[in-house]
């Protein structure tokens, strides 16, 4: 089979069966041998007579010339004891206790097998709402994200696949502007990607500048108004601050809701592409786009009938996928099996254009996406009839929206995935993305460095006697190719990456595929670093307008400390890490400026000093009054603020760590403002990071302080910068996708 040696080393990095002892006892052959027998035995079931050996060589075949593949939770345990074939559950969140934490317990037996999860947080009562059987008070949807959050991280899959969770609040929830907030720390809820539900009526109110109501969850009472703008803004730029949140347009969720008899839908999957009702699950796999080409007269053309017979494959693997599964828990089972739904998706369709001749940032590529979606649509309904003509339909189809036209095996045909690790696997682009790099670089064990080179601009180079490796070098540093003189004019005009794209041409290109996809598209607006929120806005708006279900946006260098591998010039780092990848605190600057300010605690006084540069907050003393109390605990706990100041973590995540904490010789004492020494540390903190922003805690009086940076502050992540920018397993640069982040490298992949 063809297979690049990346491919080759992701596969057995990641997918191939292991002894007890951790050694690989398959081949990458034997593994597509492995999950063809295991899907096709689906056919018995149906039919006794069935040749399940003629399916399994089609599907063996249609997988080995990497025309079509699967999701990677079947491509892991088809044909294992797990058997948990699905990527993609939605989970409910009642507004008990009880409810909650057996969504929780949910949560953590999907992650185990391999499985993402989606949530609307929408019917939990907000902050504040009085509890009637305890006479307590509600925590609100966030606290409980966070207890989510908390479960997945504890859970492991085997080393393969980590826990990913969407978590989706309404736009009228009361506790909205609390949710649009929570992740403005990159270090916090990091399992999570986060979507705003909105609706219609938001939207308009948005564009007529009205307020709008927030409704009480419980009581379906109306609890107060904000201003529709406002908060529009807000959603803006906490996006353009780090990609989060994100926007889903719950009306449009339900308007194609296929049995609207069973509930509304409420929430997608972890990168946004698959609306499910509770309980639903879903399976995916996508087409190889690069492969579905030939040589006609006129040149390359599209190979329809080739895909036509794709097409018809892989719609009868996924719907076998839907009979061989072992579902995490049994309703889930019940439930899939209501619908049948299936997610039949595509890559490579940059691969394609590039072949075709034709810019990724052009009106032609729009318009052969959409003529191209409508055939992978029709013709996938299509082969669903057909099994519905032997299978019978799904069992709710005569309580769906379907019921007076032909019968349908499954409810939903087509949905546009991410295939981050899939495209590795098949040595293609990524789903409906534009290339995000042409050339980059691999470090190798004995030091040196290999360049990865683009296969088909590799092709053309040498064709034309242009490849070296120089130009390679030039083409890595630069991340694109549009400036490169020493290439021809029709080179650099098609060979287009993720940042020469407009803003533009990405949301007229998602929502080209989005009118003949059943479900949604996966699709990530790049910006280059110096956007604004202004630019953020417009995207969101086109969205809208041009009938998208969502958008999820990504600012390059949002997420990192430095600029994300495009050629450009980072901000300068101040916590630098060592030879090993630890990261050292900055030295403490000789000359500083700070408060002390004394606080009564349940031992006496605490008296707390907390000094600033022109970085920020760099360090805090205390000490204690006469009357005692724990000074030895109270200066530990000051020695490890100041040393993780200067290592880069946030002063938001390091008062969300303090602030709260009680002490028993503090709260029995009424009238006093902190509930601990720690808690009292937090407060100071908090009152001198807000005195620096509100501009009063300039250094006009200090000496040989250097010049504030003109652009944007970056946050800095601290002992996790290198989560976004950076694979941690083998040190590349990761890309973004649907809100989730790939290793081309390695294959790593990480939602949230």
């Amino acid at each position: 089979m063809e297979i690049s040696n990346n491919a080759r080393t992701v596969l057995e990095r990641r997918y191939l069966t292991r002894d007890a002892q951790g050694q690989v006892v398959e081949t990458v052959e034997g593994l597509f041998h492995r999950v063809a027998h295991h899907i096709a035995q689906a056919d018995s079931v149906y039919d006794a007579q069935a040749d399940t050996q003629k399916t399994e060589q089609t599907f063996y075949d249609m997988m080995t010339r990497l025309e079509f593949l699967p999701n990677s939770p079947t491509l892991m345990n088809a044909g294992k004891q797990l058997g948990q074939l699905s990527a993609c559950f939605v989970l409910p969140v009642g507004d008990s206790m009880e409810e909650i934490f057996e969504a929780v317990k949910q949560a953590a037996l999907i992650h185990k097998s391999g499985g993402g999860t989606g949530f609307s947080f929408s019917r939990l009562r907000s902050a504040g709402s009085a509890v009637n059987s305890t006479g307590g008070v509600a925590s609100g949807p966030v606290s409980f994200m966070r207890v989510f959050n908390m479960a997945t991280e504890a859970v492991k899959q085997g080393g393969t696949r980590r826990g990913a969770n969407m978590g989706i609040l309404r736009i009228d929830h009361p506790d909205i502007l609390e949710f649009i907030d929570c992740k403005k720390n990159n270090l916090d809820i990091t399992n999570f990607n986060i979507s705003v539900g909105v609706t219609e009526a938001f939207m308009q109110a948005v564009s007529k500048g009205e307020e709008y109501d927030l409704i009480d969850p419980r009581t379906h009472e109306v609890r107060g108004q904000l201003n529709a703008k406002e908060v529009f803004d807000k959603i803006v730029d906490a996006a353009w601050r780090n990609g989060e949140p994100g926007i889903i347009f719950l009306d449009r969720l339900n308007r194609d809701n296929v049995v609207p008899s069973q509930g509304e839908i409420e929430s997608t999957n972890p990168c946004g592409e698959q609306p499910l009702l509770p309980y639903e699950s879903c399976n995916l796999g996508s087409i190889n786009l690069g492969r579905m080409l030939k040589q006609g007269q006129q040149g390359v053309e599209i190979d329809f009938d080739k895909l036509k017979t794709t097409i018809q494959n892989a719609v009868h693997f996924l719907d076998n996928v839907i009979d061989v599964n072992r579902y995490p828990l049994e309703i889930i089972e019940e439930t899939t099996k209501k619908t049948r739904k299936i997610g039949l998706g595509i890559m490579g369709f940059s691969d394609m254009l590039l072949k075709l001749g034709i810019p990724y940032n052009s009106d032609e590529a729009v318009a052969l996406a959409e003529r191209l979606m409508a055939f992978v649509n029709d013709e996938g309904h299509k082969a669903s009839q057909e099994l519905a003509k032997t299978r019978g339909p799904f069992p709710l189809f005569y309580e769906s929206i379907y019921k007076d036209s032909a019968p349908l095996r499954n409810a939903t045909v087509t949905t546009i995935a991410p295939t981050g690790t899939l495209s590795i696997l098949a040595g293609c682009s990524s789903g409906v993305e534009p290339i995000f790099a042409y050339v980059y670089f691999r470090n190798i064990m004995d030091g040196t460095r290999m360049a990865e080179v683009n296969p088909i601009l590799k092709d053309i180079l040498l064709q034309r006697g242009l490849y070296t490796e120089e130009l390679m070098e030039k083409i890595a540093n630069e991340g694109t190719l549009a400036h490169i003189t020493e290439l021809p004019e029709d080179i650099r005009h098609v060979f287009v990456s993720s940042h020469d794209v407009s803003p533009y041409y990405h949301i007229q290109m998602q929502a080209a595929f989005q009118r003949h996809c059943d479900n949604a598209v996966s699709k990530t607006v790049n910006f280059a670093y110096d956007a604004t929120p202004d630019d953020v806005r417009e995207v969101y708006e086109l969205a809208y307008t041009l009938g998208c279900k969502g958008v999820t946006i990504y600012r390059d260098g949002s997420r990192d400390s430095q600029v994300l591998n495009i050629g450009k010039e980072p901000p300068k780092e101040e916590a630098k890490p060592d030879a090993f990848g630890n990261i050292l605190p900055r030295p403490r600057p000789e000359i500083t400026m700070g408060f002390t300010e004394r606080v009564k605690i349940g031992c006496g006084n605490l008296y707390i000093t907390t000094n600033y540069d022109e970085n920020g907050i760099c360090e805090v003393f205390t000490n204690t009054g006469k009357a005692g109390g724990c000074p030895s605990q109270s200066e530990a706990t000051a020695r490890l603020v100041s040393i993780a100041l200067r290592s880069g973590i946030s002063v938001e995540e390091i008062i969300d760590q303090l602030r709260g904490i009680r002490c028993p010789s503090t709260i029995r004492q009424p009238g006093l403002s902190c509930t601990s020494c720690p808690d009292a540390i937090a407060r100071i903190i908090r009152k001198v990071d807000d005195f620096i922003k509100s501009g009063n805690g300039e250094h006009a009086n200090l000496p040989s302080v250097p010049p504030k940076p003109q652009k944007p502050v970056i946050p800095d992540q601290g002992t996790n910068q290198k989560m976004y920018k950076f694979c941690p397993e083998c040190g590349e640069a990761l890309e973004h996708e649907g809100g989730c982040v790939t290793c081309r490298s390695c294959g790593f992949s990480k939602c949230g």
